[in-house]
């Protein structure tokens, strides 16, 4: 059975790029990236600006195609923001890869205004999740407020005003109580988040008759393969542990004082029982449904480029 997929090469996918000009500069990438990942400008060269090229075409296509159906109906109505998903593993780089292809694309003249959502804002509080029992499962499908999430995306859709989307503290470990992101009708909204391509509401296997990812116009998973994602995590845990994690405020000062050899244990251990088994059962699975799929090399590098044809 053939596949659905072009299949692209660093050398052959960076060829698309065309006459795509950098607009980034080494200190930008400086402030995009995250802990232990490191984009260098020719990873940007190589992989972002084809992407970010094909992102402005279709983006302009499908603004085509809406004022064509507005021409029809005889109305006008607000411009709808393009949509793009980004999926993945927890380590695997999903919010420095969504940073840096948001910046890209708001250079583009015919679509300044993006705007970057992470998913993690429409986790259930700590204390909902510890009444369910599903602390442990945070991250897990049956961890969000998945028809918050739903909702939030049909009104970005609707594009009839401002939107708020919660807003979640990775130092305290939980939803900002009354703090919101404000998204208003921009030209693109970039999705980031572990869940945003599965089909069910993660409720004993339920399907949602409505899915997150029914709105995406596009999307994009970034895979890798597990060991290289466990040990991606286990670095950015040990580095956890010597900066953010020695702030009495973060929820995890209890592991500030671990050894570095019980910081690589610890983080193996909850590898395992968590971040993993969450990869391989509801993550991992959904890979197949994105309409462009990066795959990574153990450096972070993106060495193979899948493109949905079909």
């Amino acid at each position: 059975m053939s596949s659905p997929y072009l299949d692209f090469d660093r050398g052959s996918w960076a060829a698309l790029r065309a006459a795509t000009p950098l607009t980034l500069g080494e200190a930008d990438l400086a402030e995009l990236q995250g802990l232990n990942e490191r984009v260098s400008l020719d990873e940007v060269e190589t992989i972002y600006l084809a992407l970010s090229r094909l992102l402005n075409l279709h983006v302009s296509a499908t603004q085509t195609l809406h004022k064509a159906t507005d021409t029809f109906l005889g109305s006008l109505h607000a411009p709808t923001p393009y949509v793009i998903g980004v999926a993945g593993s927890v380590a695997v780089g999903k919010s420095t890869f969504a940073r840096i292809l948001r910046a890209l694309l708001a250079r583009w003249p015919d679509h300044p205004r993006v705007d970057l959502v992470t998913t993690d804002g429409f986790l259930r509080p700590n204390r909902d999740l510890e009444a369910r029992g599903l602390l442990h499962r945070k991250g897990f499908p049956e961890s969000y407020d998945v028809r918050k999430l739903v909702q939030f995306m049909a009104d970005v859709k609707a594009a009839d005003g401002a939107v708020h989307a919660p807003v979640y503290s990775h130092q305290a470990y939980d939803i900002v109580p009354g703090e919101f992101q404000v998204v208003d009708r921009p030209d693109i909204v970039i999705v980031e988040g572990l869940n945003v391509l599965q089909t069910g509401d993660g409720q004993s296997g339920r399907s949602a008759r409505i899915f997150v990812s029914d709105f995406f116009d596009f999307s994009i998973y970034l895979d890798a393969a597990e060991a290289d994602i466990e040990a991606w995590y286990v670095a950015r845990f040990q580095t956890l542990c010597e900066t953010v994690f020695q702030d009495p405020r973060s929820y995890f000062h209890r592991y500030a004082s671990l050894t570095d050899a019980q910081a690589v244990e610890t983080a193996r251990d909850i590898w395992r029982s968590i971040n993993g088994v969450n990869l391989r059962e509801n993550i991992f699975p959904t890979r197949d449904r994105a309409r462009l799929i990066l795959e990574k090399g153990p450096a972070h590098a993106v060495t193979r480029i899948r493109l949905r044809n079909v």
